[in-house]
């Protein structure tokens, strides 16, 4: 095969699915090419080359060639497995929420370098435990939301601290690389949890698998 048909993308895989006895389709949001399904033949063999690099959250670079109906896997160089998601159940939740919600608002053929950096950063967050996790939850909301491009700001209805109204203004702001570079008090993050809750479901038209199961884990 001529080397001109070989796609290579950078992203992280949202999900993975089993096909047939031994396969693996996954989704990959890359930062050139937008959201990708390709499948991995024989990924869930033991003794694959791409056993570990075909899961949830796993990040690096993926080859990939033209097949009739989709892409197919034809090398993977994994830099990021998020290993610490892997052994917390609830870190594993709170990254399958962000993952789907990556897989919402993701497009074919679109530039979704803003998204992929707000994933790949808030993954780093959750693995770091350096912020706690609804903490995350919230700027991760909120951010994708702005990178939509349909975040409001500061809702004009309601009473905030100005703790609140500063991070509002900081998420909406900065750059996606960037954004996890503030704190807030309690009493701010409660505050920013329920006006992250409205415009989810203000914004967000779906619902989400993956925030029933986090809700009945935490």
């Amino acid at each position: 095969m001529a080397g001109e048909d070989f796609l290579s993308v950078t992203g992280i895989v949202l999900k993975a699915q089993p096909v047939g006895e031994s396969d693996r389709r996954i989704t990959i949001l890359t930062s050139s090419k937008g959201k990708i399904g390709a499948f991995a033949r024989g990924a869930r063999k033991p003794n694959s080359r791409f056993a570990a690099g075909t899961c949830s959250f796993a990040f690096g670079n993926f080859r990939l060639y033209a097949g009739r109906d989709s892409y197919n896997l034809a090398d993977i160089e994994i830099t990021n497995y998020f290993e610490p998601l892997r052994m917390d159940v609830e870190a594993a939740a709170y990254a399958s929420y962000f993952a789907e919600i990556a897989d919402y608002y993701g497009r074919e053929n679109s530039d979704e370098k803003d998204m992929l950096k707000l994933l790949y950063r808030s993954l780093q967050a959750l693995s770091s435990r350096q912020f706690s996790f609804p903490f995350v939850k919230c700027v991760f909301e909120l951010k994708s939301i702005a990178i939509a491009g349909e975040y409001p700001g500061i809702p004009g209805d309601m009473e905030l601290l100005d703790g609140t109204k500063q991070a509002l203004s900081f998420i909406g702001q900065t750059p996606p690389e960037k954004i996890y570079s503030f704190r807030v008090s309690e009493e701010a993050l409660s505050e920013l949890r329920r006006v992250a809750e409205i415009y989810r479901a203000r914004y967000m038209d779906h619902n989400f698998k993956s925030l029933e199961i986090l809700n009945a884990l935490c």
